[in-house]
């Protein structure tokens, strides 16, 4: 698979602030990237750098096989951006931005079509200032999208939405990707990064500390899974400490269980229970997630080692 965007050894401060003190990172084109980190890890400072908004200090940054400082210009045309804190004038009418910009930004498909495409057209003269958080983030995608760009970036697009326009913030992700464009996005949101990325990387202070699928980070850092079901009170349970890959076994009041292990643990779990005529209804699988991942990596005293 070609490269979208190419980071090598990029470094850059801010006088004795060193905001990304070494980065190297590949995205593939097509898919969905993840930069997350704590505040200050360098997340937006890189994106920034592919942009071409600013200039490295040292290494390289490619997209799309063009040099993000020497083509800053031709870069720009090709990139879209969603940035933090996006904002327009409240009075500037929906239909009114996207012909605005699309003059900015020829090449791009004519802008009554993104109206359509985005689910914007019974919105085309209500005024900026008047709109839903879901439809603000539906103009933002579209304006991102006027030049028909083969890259976007996404800096913290969900913060301070409600969770209902954050499912809709979602879909509009997921349709970008399915129209053939890369994205890069950062994000503060472990489920909306497990939800959306094919592959993330993890920024602390200014340096990678892992990379991969989601569940790649999972399983390294030792991701766990738990069965929990409901069991007769008195129920002789012993036979679940002898299941391969099982770590321990906890009841509690009201004959709650929770079988803790690794590898298809739930599945084995399911399998004795059945065989030994015991068929909870309520049994199911609870595992770590990636944001287990993410703390376990970026807490202090936690970090774990990248691996590969």
């Amino acid at each position: 698979m070609a490269a979208a965007v190419t980071v090598e050894a990029l470094r850059k401060a801010y006088g004795a602030k060193v905001a990304v003190a070494d980065v190297s990172l590949r995205v593939e084109e097509g898919e969905i990237f993840g930069l997350l980190g704590p505040n200050g890890s360098g997340k937006t400072t890189t994106v920034e750098c592919v942009q071409g908004l600013r200039r490295a200090d040292a290494g390289r940054v490619d997209v799309f096989g063009l040099d993000a400082v020497h083509d800053a210009a031709h870069v720009r045309r090709i990139v879209g951006s969603q940035l933090q804190e996006s904002a327009l004038p409240d009075r500037l009418r929906v239909a009114e931005a996207l012909q605005l910009f699309s003059t900015f930004q020829p090449g791009g498909p004519p802008w009554q079509e993104l109206l359509e495409e985005w689910g914007l057209a019974d919105r085309r003269n209500t005024a900026f200032g008047d709109l839903s958080g879901g439809q603000r983030q539906r103009l933002f995608v579209a304006l991102a999208l006027v030049a028909n760009p083969r890259l976007v970036v996404l800096d913290e697009m969900t913060t301070g939405l409600d969770p209902a326009a954050r499912r809709v913030a979602w879909e509009l992700v997921e349709a970008v990707r399915d129209r053939g464009t890369t994205v890069l996005m950062v994000t503060h949101f472990m489920d909306e990064a497990e939800r959306l990325c094919d592959r993330v990387a993890v920024l602390v202070s200014g340096r990678i500390v892992a990379r991969g699928t989601p569940a790649e980070l999972v399983a390294g850092v030792g991701g766990r899974h738990v069965a929990r079901f409901t069991a007769p009170t008195a129920t002789d349970l012993g036979f679940l400490r002898a299941i391969p890959d099982v770590d321990e076994v906890r009841t509690g009041a009201g004959g709650d269980v929770a079988v803790t292990g690794s590898g298809p643990v739930v599945a084995r779990v399911g399998h004795a229970l059945v065989s030994r005529g015991l068929e909870p209804e309520d049994l199911r699988a609870d595992g770590s997630t990636l944001e287990d991942a993410y703390l376990a990596l970026t807490e202090p005293g936690g970090r774990a080692r990248e691996g590969g």
